[in-house]
């Protein structure tokens, strides 16, 4: 793997002047009826202020739902102004809407405990399910077409996370197997006793839109979660959550050159550690500048949120959640609200740069 950037001393002093000058966590109360928050947010922060443009001085973090299980999943529907997303141990997927950040359970219940969602290029959903370990299409007049239940090595362990090429409407998704290993977020089988991959080895897949066919297109990370592409669609970000059950893994964002309905030379993006702490990445999104934003956690204050890197790898920017994030898009009518799933919560705050992508 290609090692990471150095930074320079210059950066390092000002990233650290940066947090220095940035107070601790605060208990902060969130919802409809907490208090206003000051501005500008202090759990916004921008370690590179000269490249981390998308804080904004008079926005806040907004607590919009709270009180599920695991939340993940978060996808919008751009003609239904609508966010979905999953609350995995209950079964079930939300949707809310724009017009008045209100939510609605049971949009999809039972959902076959689905992980990740995303939307085709014909607005129709498309879910990752633990339960059945399969990959669906929800059409519009109410029919569920199985998209893909196993690859060239036999059944999938648990499908996670997916995006849409929106050029050829190539489906990609990842295999990390999650919903294999526990009954509170799949079906947990009895291989999972005696390894940390339910089935198969853990890797990442393309659907082709017109034939179908199933292709196993990498599998040198040891528990690929989630995935975006870059801007241009020359790049595919994969999260490498293996930490959890392999000790030899590294706790990182890989980069994979696409070549067409291929991957090539894959390297290390980005670490996960922050002032000596080591958590893991989970879901991620580009924006229209080519950052990859990155749901994160499992430390604790001060780490659990969003964490932004540049396209160099970098980071330059974080928000600072009182729970674990797990996944997170960019939504609203102009793709400049960014939506987080953390744990039992959803939150939003607007931002000033879009989403790279439809969904």
């Amino acid at each position: 793997m290609k090692p990471l950037p150095d930074p320079s001393r210059r950066a390092l002093l000002g990233a650290a002047a940066a947090l220095a000058a940035t107070p601790a966590l605060a208990q902060r109360s969130y919802g409809p009826n907490a208090p206003p928050q000051r501005y500008p947010d202090p759990d916004i922060i921008a370690i590179d202020p000269r490249r981390f443009t998308a804080k904004l001085g008079n926005s806040a973090i907004t607590r919009l739902h709270t009180g599920m299980g695991w939340a993940e999943g978060p996808a919008w529907h751009a003609t239904g102004k609508f966010l979905i997303w999953s609350d995995i141990p209950n079964d079930e997927c939300l949707r809310l809407v724009e017009e008045d950040l209100t939510t609605h359970r049971r949009f999809r219940s039972p959902s076959g405990y689905s992980n990740g969602n995303t939307f085709d290029r014909e607005g129709r959903q498309i879910a990752f399910r633990h339960f059945h370990r399969d990959v669906v299409r929800y059409e519009r007049d109410g029919r569920v077409t199985v998209l893909a239940d196993r690859g060239p090595d036999g059944a999938f362990n648990a499908p996670n996370d997916g995006v849409v090429h929106p050029e050829d409407g190539a489906l990609w998704f990842t295999d990390p197997g999650y919903g294999g290993l526990m009954d509170y977020e799949g079906n947990r089988v009895p291989e999972s006793a005696r390894s940390p991959r339910p089935f198969i080895k853990e890797a990442i897949y393309r659907i082709d839109a017109q034939s179908g066919q199933v292709t196993k297109v990498a599998d040198d990370v040891f528990k690929p979660n989630g995935l975006c592409f870059s801007p241009d669609y020359r790049t595919l970000y994969v999260a490498d959550t293996g930490r959890s059950h392999y000790p030899d893994a590294a706790s990182q964002i890989w980069a994979y050159e696409v070549d067409g309905p291929r991957l090539r030379n894959p390297r290390r993006f980005a670490e996960m550690t922050l002032d000596g702490r080591t958590g893991m990445v989970d879901g991620i999104r580009c924006d229209e500048s080519g950052n990859v934003w990155a749901a994160m956690g499992w430390v604790g204050e001060g780490y659990d949120g969003v964490h932004v890197f540049a396209p160099d790898g970098a980071r330059i920017g974080q928000i600072r959640l009182p729970e674990i994030c797990a996944n997170l898009c960019f939504g609203g009518t102009r793709r400049n609200r960014l939506f987080m799933c953390a744990s039992q919560s959803l939150y939003m705050v607007p931002v000033e740069t879009r989403g790279a992508h439809f969904c």
